[in-house]
């Protein structure tokens, strides 16, 4: 086991039996670990009742299964994507007391987080063991798409030459609690792990409650093993997760099926939950005194040291000597972390992007070199995806419909769909089933494994089909994507690139088809956000995307895919665009649109009416979002002092309203009129096209608010 001590030898006759196939050194330091995760539990109580930390929350009553998994799995090999309970597990696998108790009181010298995380959330990347959230659930879509990655490096083993490939064997262990099965996120998980046969292994600890909800209304039947009996490859195994030796003969089964190759493996341990839910809780409220009694009835430390006595494994002397031990250790880890310095305050935006390349700066200048006739945009981004995965072979790309096909037929024969606009078209033909797949119906299901497959080293570009069906995924972006690299203090980072179109304009696109809100995701500290209004920035953009470290949301307007207006010439294999860098689409000198998007044809329209009005329009092209060009912003305003901001997101609250909000606190005094902005109406978009005309900013709309600020 990892970090084993010297035990002590028996006072009684000496016990050559063995259980489980475990012997006597094993089964006490089985013991020792379990008892060390109860003290450390203890201890992180009592610092939070002394105001030395912030946050409590315990694993008691989980042990003995967690230890009986961490004994069997192999830290540095196997990949861990843990939750809060599961303390005992990383103590097993090699994560130490000092380590957790400097998370507890967020030191500075903390290795999971630099203070940034919650006590509870472990992370170390030597042990593979991958930084946890709050939002249960979500790991497991990170662990299947970890397990994807697995079998890719099998597959393709010259891919890459890192520590993190796969070898023949390895598993994926993601945990949860009874109440995280109700997530939809669990069952998008056990659908591609059984659909793909993955090497992972979901534990399940069953203690009867999501916080104060019994699992009963929680679950039909509360038993989740039952109802996930019928998945197809799945070994569904029930234990009594408070008996140790029960618990470390249902892993060692479950982890030979799962290594075996035959598929995941879903076991569900039945627990206590000895204490409160958190310190915060006080389960008093909605447990009787006769339940909480027979529950402790079942308490795996007391269950286990009574097995040791009456099988003379050891006496109650052995006993407390392992516990007097325990208990120097965890005094001796918590007078060293609560010696720590504390985080310095200046480092708060250390690690919200890469510290190492940055898609902003000149390095990704790169003009290329013009070649044949201009495509349409669609056709630019497919070229660019083409050229992209030709030079990294690491580049997954999947989603809904983007395959060409979807059974078996022969590649080279079949003419398939390559995504529902057509930018993926011929990708899959052109390089296999492993590297082009067909995701569920599942939008969090997409991004999930991209986030597992990208901390592996993959570069997943995945589609969304529509950014109208984006809200499924938005916990897997808010709260995973955009936040790993900073909660793990840079440890892991997950640059996945999410093409997404969007917009309307399409006359008959309707409630459902037409939506914009780029401003949600621009809220969003993380994520960089791409929105060209051509072939050219189309190519350009997504290039620099694809080789960010930091993860993307690459928007692209429908209604611009096939217009003539926005073809270009394609520049080659090379071409790309900073991120950070507006573009100025008309020069002018009395008024400057700030746009972005489907906006930008609609204002040089718009432009060119005006000047025949006598009025010199700038059309100011954003092209990203974050970060947008605010010293080409700073710039406009000063030279020309009249300002419009035109976007097709809703006027309330459009990533416009900050643009223009900045302008009046910054650059209030070269200003000659009010900043005005042109946005959509305050509602969804309507079926009918004359409805849809009305919502959404049409070019007289932008005209309107031109002369109205020249005219001030």
């Amino acid at each position: 086991m990892k970090g084993s001590t010297v035990l002590p030898a028996a006072n009684t006759a000496p016990k050559t039996q063995q259980y489980e196939g475990l012997s006597r050194d094993e089964l006490l330091q089985l013991y020792r670990t379990m008892l060390l995760s109860r003290r450390l539990d203890d201890k992180e109580l009592q610092l939070k009742k002394g105001s030395k930390s912030f946050f409590q929350i315990s694993g008691a009553g989980h042990e003995a299964i967690l230890v009986a998994a961490g004994m069997q799995l192999k830290s540095g090999r196997d990949w861990f994507f843990p939750y809060y309970r599961d303390r005992a597990l990383c103590l097993t696998l090699g994560l130490t007391p000092y380590e957790m108790l400097l998370a507890a009181v967020g030191a500075k010298a903390d290795p999971i987080s630099g203070g940034r995380q919650m006590p509870a959330h472990w992370s170390k990347p030597d042990l593979h063991l991958v930084s946890a959230s709050s939002a249960v659930t979500t790991q497991c879509l990170h662990a299947v798409g970890c397990a994807e990655a697995s079998q890719f490096y099998l597959q393709f083993p010259n891919s890459v030459a890192q520590a993190s490939a796969g070898s023949e064997g390895d598993v994926v262990y993601v945990s949860l609690g009874d109440g995280s099965t109700s997530e939809g996120e669990f069952w998008e998980s056990l659908n591609t792990a059984c659909t793909r046969r993955l090497p992972v292994v979901f534990l399940v600890e069953d203690n009867g409650y999501a916080i104060s909800v019994p699992v009963e209304i929680q679950t039909p039947g509360g038993d989740i093993a039952r109802l996930v009996s019928a998945f197809p490859g799945l070994e569904v195994i029930s234990v009594d997760g408070t008996d140790a030796l029960a618990s470390y003969a249902a892993m060692r089964r479950g982890l030979a099926y799962a290594r075996s190759g035959r598929g995941p493996v879903l076991v569900k341990a039945n627990v206590v939950r000895l204490y409160s839910h958190s310190q915060t809780d006080d389960e008093r409220h909605y447990k009787s005194d006769a339940e909480r009694d027979e529950e402790q009835t079942r308490d795996p430390l007391d269950r286990f040291s009574a097995f040791l006595t009456r099988e003379q494994l050891c006496d109650d002397n052995t006993l407390a000597w392992i516990a007097s031990e325990v208990d120097d250790e965890i005094q001796d880890a918590a007078d060293r972390a609560l010696a720590a310095a504390a985080p310095d305050r200046s480092t708060v935006l250390d690690y919200v992007y890469s510290p190492d390349v940055d898609p902003a700066s000149d390095a990704f200048d790169v003009p290329g070199t013009p070649e044949g006739d201009p495509i349409t945009m669609v056709a630019a981004i497919n070229r660019t995806l083409k050229d992209e995965m030709t030079r990294n072979p690491r580049l997954v790309v999947f989603g809904e419909d983007v395959a060409d096909c979807s059974r078996g037929e022969a590649l080279s024969t079949v003419k398939g769909k390559g995504g529902v606009f057509g930018a993926t078209l011929g990708l899959q033909r052109a390089f296999g089933r492993e590297r082009v797949f067909n995701s569920p119906l599942a939008e969090a299901n997409i991004v999930g494994r991209a986030i597992g497959m990208a901390v592996r080293g993959l570069k997943p570009v995945v589609e969304i089909q529509f950014f109208d069906y984006i809200w499924p995924a938005m916990m897997q972006i808010r709260d995973e994507l955009t936040m790993l690299r900073y909660r793990s203090n840079n440890a892991y980072s997950c640059p996945v690139v999410i093409r997404a179109p969007i917009g309307g304009y399409l006359r008959g696109g309707s409630l459902y088809h037409s939506q914009s809100g780029e401003s949600i995701f621009a809220h969003c500290p993380g994520l960089r956000i791409a929105y060209p209004s051509d072939a050219d920035d189309a190519a350009g953009l997504l290039r620099t995307a694809i080789r960010c470290d930091d993860p993307v949301l690459f928007l692209e307007h429908k209604h611009l895919y096939r217009q003539i207006y926005s073809k270009s010439i394609y520049r080659g294999p090379d071409y790309q665009i900073p991120f950070g860098r507006a573009c100025i689409r008309r020069d002018g000198t009395d008024v400057v649109v700030i746009t972005w998007g489907a906006l930008v044809q609609r204002t040089l329209l718009a432009a060119e009416r005006a000047a025949q009005r006598g009025i010199s329009v700038m059309v100011l092209d954003l092209r990203t979002l974050a970060p947008y060009d605010w010293s080409a912003v700073a710039e406009a305003v000063s030279r020309i002092s009249r300002v419009v901001v035109a976007h097709e997101d809703q006027l309330t609250c459009g990533f416009g309203a900050e643009v223009a909000a900045r302008i009046a606190d910054e650059l209030f005094e070269y200003l000659d009129a009010p900043v005005k902005r042109v946005g959509a109406l305050d509602c969804p978009v309507a079926y009918h096209p004359d409805l849809e005309e009305a919502i959404l900013p049409q070019t007289d709309d932008v005209l309107q608010v031109i002369t109205t600020v020249c005219e001030y």
